[in-house]
């Protein structure tokens, strides 16, 4: 069995160790979590505390596709990370280039209609309405500041 073992298996452009379960290898993909790789692994059939090196090229493959094409496989809408998208207004999930390339899509287009959210990413001040008194105080410093003298 130890001429089987894969020490790098490849899923979705992405090399990941054959030393790592299948439920950690898979949420080293970037835009895939803990949940979502848990959720893939029972939707596949795969045991989640296996070794991602010992698992057979075919069930890579599989794993593959599942990892492609989550929606495929009927899991449900929220665990989907571009959800009724901007320009299509059709939920699919992205992974690694594809999905670091729509976010940056997303940061350009609200700095360019120069929403509120555009604005504050521009500053580099925080976007969801957290205080800044006391934090994010890297840089340019914002809230209260002592009197000279």
């Amino acid at each position: 069995m130890e001429e089987e073992f894969k020490h790098m298996v490849r899923i979705s452009r992405k090399d990941v160790d054959g030393k790592k379960t299948i439920e950690n290898a898979l949420a080293d993909i970037k835009g895939i979590g803990r949940a979502l790789s848990r959720a893939l692994c029972q939707v596949a059939g795969f045991d989640a505390t296996m070794q991602i090196g010992y698992l057979p090229d075919k069930d890579v493959l599989k794993l593959e596709e599942a990892v492609k094409a989550p929606q495929q496989f009927e899991l449900p809408e929220w665990m989907l990370n571009r959800r009724n998208d901007y320009e299509t207004g059709e939920t699919v999930h992205l992974i690694e280039s594809d999905l670091t390339m729509r976010l940056r899509d997303d940061l350009n287009r609200m700095k360019k209609t120069r929403s509120y959210k555009g604005r504050r990413h521009e500053v580099g001040l925080p976007v969801r309405g957290q205080r800044t008194k006391s934090t994010f105080r890297k840089g340019k410093s914002v809230g209260v500041r002592r009197r000279r003298g």
